[in-house]
Parts: structure tokens; sequence; C-alpha cells
């Protein structure tokens, strides 16, 4: 979340890597711009501070040079089920040191969101591809409702190694291995101000509620928190044998 997520970030994540024997590192960076999206510089800003692959969600387009961006790297991927013909891609395939394959696939839930393709026919769809050449895959589920990713996550269980929330910006405390041994963690929680209205200045967030007038939000000063999820995966099965938040603050 802005540039105070992005500071916590520095300070903490390639310790967290060394401490957690962490092979893959993935964030969802459709804030990581004042709030608002993600440019070039800032996803490789990113990439040197440790992830391995950035995905988006419903503010993927929010900074107009993304979209061309987005045709040229690979790491960073917006939503498969946004319709066919917008810029980038909905999965990428990254390998860890030892060189095993990790897919990554990200989804999009449709309700109280913008209207896109149906998330779990398009996981379908992708991971009819991914699973042939990938060692693991790891879901991002980027929707507004804990239903919705909960559906998916049984939807996906045994098909997929963890599937992980985003979008709500608060960490949730339902981290589980569901029957067919995916990971699992209703939202993974918000990279950014403590003090603030999910990422944003409080008293700006209160006015809008208030007067329901239009008010630009601005990203939130003051210390900030790193939220997470730790996932192991066991090697043989591709499934998950350990799952734990992360919180670390700044």
């Amino acid at each position: 979340m802005g540039e105070p997520g992005r500071r916590v970030l520095l300070k903490h994540l390639s310790n967290a890597i060394r401490d957690h024997h962490i092979d893959v590192v993935v964030g969802n960076g459709e804030n990581a711009a004042g709030g608002f999206g993600i440019t070039p510089d800032i996803a490789e800003e990113l990439f040197d501070l440790g992830l391995s692959a950035i995905t988006l969600g419903n503010h993927a387009w929010d900074k107009r040079e993304a979209m061309e961006y987005l045709e040229k790297e690979p790491r960073v991927i917006r939503p498969a089920n946004y319709p066919d013909g917008v810029p980038g891609k909905g999965t990428c395939v990254i390998e860890t040191n030892q060189g095993e394959r990790v897919g990554v696939l990200q989804l999009m839930g449709r309700v109280f969101m913008p209207m896109v393709d149906c998330p779990f026919r398009v996981a379908e769809r992708e991971l009819a591809q991914l699973t042939a050449k990938t060692d693991y895959i790891v879901v991002d589920m980027h929707a507004e409702t804990t239903s919705e990713k909960m559906a998916m996550g049984y939807f996906l269980d045994g098909k997929v190694s963890a599937i992980l929330g985003t979008h709500t910006h608060v960490q949730t405390a339902d981290e589980q291995i569901l029957p067919q041994g995916t990971g699992y963690l209703t939202d993974v929680g918000m990279t950014g101000p403590v003090k603030s209205v999910i990422g944003m200045k409080s008293n700006l967030v209160i006015q809008k509620f208030l007067t329901q007038l239009p008010r630009r939000f601005e990203v939130a000063p003051g210390p900030s928190v790193l939220c997470g999820a730790v996932v192991q995966i066991d090697r043989a099965t591709r499934k998950t044998t350990h799952i734990s938040r992360l919180r670390l603050f700044e």
C-alpha cells in the first residue's frame, strides 16, 4: 500500500525470507503506486526487494503505463477472468533456486466487484494448462466476500497447492489446510500503514461516509505492518503441510 508498504518490505522481507527458508515470494501490488495501481518503476522496486511474482486486481488499470508493462513483464499478472483482449496474462510460471516450477494464477470475484468472466470456469480452464507444466500452483483469489473466497477454496481443494485471498486489506484468522490438502487463508492482509482505514487517511474516508461527496483518498503516513502468509508445500504430494499468518510491524 503505497510508499509505507514498500518501506516496511525493505525493513522486513529479506529477514523473513531467511528466517522462514522461503523459496518464492508472491505479493499483490495493485495498491503499490500511491494506493492505486502500479507503475513499471515500482514493480521493478518490488522485484528488487525480493518478490518473485506480482499479482494485481481491480486496480490493475489505474496507471496507464502499467498496460504496456503487463505485455512485457510476465511476472506481473492481472486476474485471468478479465475478458479476452485486455493487456497482460492471468498466470505466470516462476522457478525456485532448485529449479522447481511454481505456477501463479490470479482470479477475481464477481460479488460486489467489477463484472468479469466466471472465476470458477476460468480456473478450470487455466489449471488445465498450468498443471501440465508446473510443480506447484498458488492462487490469488482477489474478492470482496468471504463466501466467494471460501467457495473457491473448496472448489479447487486438492487441485492446487494453496489459495490465498486478497482485496479487503484486513488479515483474517482462518488459515487452514482444506480436506484435500490445499492451504487456505481468506485474506492475507495489507502491507501498509497501521493507523489508517485500509491504508488511507482516516479523516478523508470518514468525510466520504458522512457526506457521500466525492473525495480523493490519500495513503496514510506513519508506521506500517507487513502482512502475509507462509505456506510450506510437500515436494512429493504438492500439498500444503503447514500454513501460518505473518504480521511484522515497523
